[in-house]
């Protein structure tokens, strides 16, 4: 059995303990498989490992599975031998298939791209009613108008414009931009 130091290395980055927010048998489990002391380059685990090295007399007393350790530890399994590579698999993945099935695909993308390339692109255009209330029934509403057209920015046309009372003999004015 050995540990993947790297991988156990990444996941303690952001943790103190393999399961949970306290030692547990899945550390032990884990400090158990590590032959000794990790290498300094992996902070992590040199951390963690002195850590549950405290623990030392309590590692028999923690609770919970070592199961959540296996994730970490891998066994050296020999590779299948030829015999079992021959059995028939069912719901395996077919080479021949894959490549046809890739270019049938990459055919109907570059169709679709052809197509998009072809239409004329469609500009987005919007059209806004801009609302200004006076500040009092003095206002000057043609100088306002005045003043609120000579904003300029790329893009920007304004259209027609109108009066509308609100009350009290107050006008409010309605801008068009487009």
């Amino acid at each position: 059995m050995s540990v993947d130091l790297s991988k156990l290395n990444q996941y303690l980055a952001s943790r103190s303990y393999i399961e949970g927010y306290a030692p547990s048998q899945a550390d032990v489990h884990v400090f158990g498989a590590l032959p000794s002391a990790p290498d300094p380059s992996f902070v992590n685990v040199t951390r963690w490992y002195k850590h549950i090295a405290s623990y030392a007399p309590e590692h028999t007393s923690l609770p919970g599975s070592s199961k959540a350790g296996e994730t970490f530890i891998s066994s050296a399994v020999a590779p299948a031998s030829a015999e079992e590579d021959d059995e028939i698999d069912l719901f395996g993945e077919d080479e021949d298939e894959d490549a046809e099935a890739e270019r049938v695909k990459a055919e109907r993308v570059a169709a679709y791209n052809a197509k998009k390339a072809n239409k004329p692109k469609t500009i987005a255009k919007s059209v806004v009613t801009l609302e200004v209330k006076p500040w009092d029934d003095e206002t000057d509403m043609e100088a306002l108008e005045k003043s609120v057209r000579s904003i300029e920015k790329d893009g920007l046309v304004w259209g027609s414009s109108k009066l509308v009372a609100i009350g009290y003999g107050r006008p409010r004015m309605l801008l068009l931009v487009h």
